[in-house]
């Protein structure tokens, strides 16, 4: 028996509000606790305006519900997860010292496991200050900048590949996947953002675009590396050596222009707070330690760990690998291959999250709603009717045309 599409959108809401009911029944976090009431009750009026034929007001429910009460009441009463105030810091140093990571760290809210890049998007608090008031509050808050990247990305993406607007786009905002981060850290959508623009910018042969965003996107995090790897095989095959290694060369430039000046001043700090802290080796355990394959393996012990490790190393040659023999060629094919490789790292890493693994999907999702085939139009073009020519018979007085 086949659901229909209003069943199948109703049923769709509905399992969106179990699943932001599970945090103000599981979770410790407030942050986390506040969203899922939020949200589950945005999804239930959703789900409710969908079986009625309301699909309009059924999204407006989902996104008001879902992103903007839970994301405005976080933010102007300051509160949120760590890595907002963790981002906010990085710009505050940056600009008080041209530092970036607390000199030997020793409880975890004084890690910063990003990348450089990141300080960018902490530095409008740092130029606000630390003011009461509620406009104070709203443009200094990380949040507001990791949600303006991930539009920006995902707007520049769609209008390089010529896309029109597709209306899964909101409601993938409106999802769990993108408005759960969106209003309690944020952390992670920057780099969706500009991966997704890498790779539109890839399929849509402009690789000096695709190697700026993956130079942004590897200045953020280490863990934007495969699509540096997945967006050169996208224009290498479809484009060509040159502007595969225009990408490559734009992108390891920016990079190092962005990375360097850091990595030269604290050296130290950015090996130990960047690379050994999220894997789980540094004095302080990192708080990431959802019950992952990796994670469980690296709690065995140190051989568990290396066992991990190895794993890990071997999950990415597979994907290097797959790019070689059997590049992709579409923009969903790159979409869905990048997702593969963050996925499988995701799931061997040491230390990790189930949020981590947003990111896969929002690539695979994303890269659905701009390339998807345009509708139909309505209007007929006149087809042109065959001429026919007037038949030649011979009759007794010779041919003669009829």
């Amino acid at each position: 028996m086949t659901l229909s599409r209003t069943a199948r959108w109703t049923a769709g809401w509905l399992l969106a509000a179990a699943w932001a009911l599970s945090f103000p029944l599981l979770s410790a976090l407030e942050p986390h606790r506040l969203w899922g009431w939020c949200a589950a009750c945005g999804y239930l009026v959703a789900a409710v305006a969908t079986a009625l034929g309301r699909r309009r007001t059924a999204l407006a429910a989902a996104l008001l519900g879902a992103v903007a009460v839970p994301l405005l009441w976080l933010v102007l009463t300051g509160r949120g997860q760590s890595e907002v105030m963790v981002i906010e810091r990085s710009g505050r140093l940056l600009l008080e010292s041209g530092r970036l990571y607390v000199d030997r760290p020793a409880a975890v809210e004084e890690y910063t496991p990003y990348l450089p890049g990141t300080a960018l998007l902490g530095i409008p608090r740092a130029l606000l200050g630390g003011g009461d008031g509620w406009a104070v509050r709203l443009l200094g808050d990380a949040r507001i900048w990791c949600a303006a990247a991930l539009f920006a990305g995902l707007w520049a993406g769609r209008r390089l590949l010529g896309a029109a607007r597709s209306p899964l786009l909101p409601v993938l905002v409106a999802s769990p996947l993108v408005a759960m981060p969106l209003a309690v850290s944020g952390v992670d959508l920057p780099l969706a953002g500009l991966c997704c623009l890498a790779l539109a910018a890839a399929a849509a042969s402009r690789p000096v675009v695709a190697g700026a965003a993956l130079a942004g996107a590897c200045a953020l995090k280490w863990t934007a590396l495969p699509a540096v790897a997945v967006a050169v095989a996208l224009l290498a095959v479809c484009r060509g050596g040159r502007s595969a290694v225009r990408c490559g060369l734009t992108a390891a430039g920016g990079t190092a222009l962005l990375v360097l000046p850091g990595a030269l001043l604290q050296p130290g700090e950015l090996w130990r707070q960047v690379f050994v802290f999220p894997t789980g080796r540094a004095e302080v355990a990192t708080p990431a330690g959802s019950p992952l394959p990796g994670h469980v393996l690296a709690e065995l012990g140190s051989w568990g760990w290396y066992l991990t490790t190895a794993l890990l190393v071997l999950g990415g040659l597979a994907v290097a690998l797959s790019l070689l023999l059997r590049p992709p060629r579409t923009l969903v094919a790159a979409a869905d291959r990048l997702a593969i490789g963050l996925t499988t790292a995701f799931l061997l890493a040491p230390a990790g999250r189930f949020g981590y693994l947003a990111l896969p999907v929002l690539l695979a999702l994303w890269s659905r709603t701009v390339a998807a085939p345009p509708r139909p139009t309505r209007v007929v073009a006149r087809s042109r009717r065959p001429r026919i020519l007037p038949s030649v018979v011979r009759g007794p007085g010779g041919p003669s045309q009829r």
